[in-house]
C-alpha cells in the first residue's frame, strides 16, 4: 500500500508537489473569500473552525488525517506526498486566507474568485497527483471510489463532495449557491485536469531500472 520513494528524482518531485500544494490552499482560500457559499469541503471545516476556534488551515490539517485512515481502508496507495499533502495544504490555506481579502460587495468579482477557484482547484490536484508520489488523502478517496466502484472520476467526486456537504450544512457551515456550483464544477474541473496534464491513475506501474530501498530496522 506504499509507494516506493523514487530518490533519482525526488528534488525535482518535492519542487513540483508543494507548487500543487500552494496552489491548492490558494483554490481553497478564494473558494472561502468569495462568500458565495464555500466549497463543500471548507462548509464542513469551516464549522469546525468555528466550532472549535482553530484555524481553517488547522481543521484541515486534522480532517485530512481521519480521510487517511478511510483511505487506508480502502487499500489504496499512498505515499510520502500522501503526508505532505495533509501537513503542507492547511499551512497555505492560513498563509492565502490572510492575504485574500474577504469580499462581500461585488457579486461579479466574487464569481470569478469562486470560478478561479474551482479552475485552480482542478490543476492542482493534477499537479501533485501528476507527481505519482501518493495522493492527498480527500483525492486518494475519490481514487479509491472510481477503482472500486468503476464510476468516473466526475461521479467519485461529486458523490464524496455532496455527502461532504450535507454533514457541513447540518453543523451550520457557510453553504450557499456557491457551494452547489462547486459541487456541480468541481469533478468536470479535475477530469479536464487530468486530460490537459496526462495524469492516469491506476495505470501499470514500471518498475524502475535502479531503484533504491530504505533498509527495515
Amino acid at each position: 500500500m506504499l509507494k516506493p520513494i523514487r530518490w533519482n528524482t525526488f528534488v525535482r518531485d518535492f519542487f513540483v508537489i508543494q507548487i500543487g500544494f500552494a496552489l491548492y490552499g490558494l483554490s481553497i482560500a478564494l473558494t472561502i473569500q468569495a462568500n458565495l457559499g464555500t466549497g463543500t469541503w471548507s462548509v464542513f471545516e469551516v464549522a469546525l473552525a468555528n466550532i472549535t476556534g482553530l484555524t481553517v488551515g488547522q481543521i484541515t490539517i486534522l480532517v485530512a488525517f481521519v480521510v487517511l485512515i478511510f483511505v487506508l481502508l480502502f487499500k489504496e496507495k499512498v505515499g510520502w506526498g500522501t503526508l505532505g499533502n495533509i501537513l503542507s495544504i492547511g499551512l497555505w490555506l492560513d498563509v492565502f486566507m490572510k492575504i485574500i481579502p474577504s469580499e462581500e460587495s461585488n457579486l461579479i468579482l466574487q464569481i470569478i474568485m469562486l470560478l478561479a477557484g474551482i479552475m485552480i482547484m482542478g490543476i492542482a490536484s493534477a499537479v501533485y497527483i501528476g507527481v505519482d508520489a501518493g495522493a492527498g488523502p480527500r483525492d486518494s478517496l475519490m481514487l479509491a471510489i472510481h477503482r472500486t466502484t468503476k464510476l468516473s472520476l466526475r461521479l467519485a467526486r461529486a458523490s464524496i463532495e455532496l455527502t461532504v456537504f450535507t454533514i457541513g450544512w447540518l453543523l451550520g457551515g457557510p453553504a450557499g449557491i456557491g457551494t452547489l456550483i462547486f459541487a456541480v464544477l468541481i469533478g468536470p474541473a479535475v477530469q479536464w485536469a487530468f486530460k490537459v496534464f496526462k495524469v492516469r491513475p491506476h495505470q501499470a506501474e514500471e518498475k524502475p531500472v535502479v531503484e533504491e530501498s530504505i533498509p527495515v530496522k
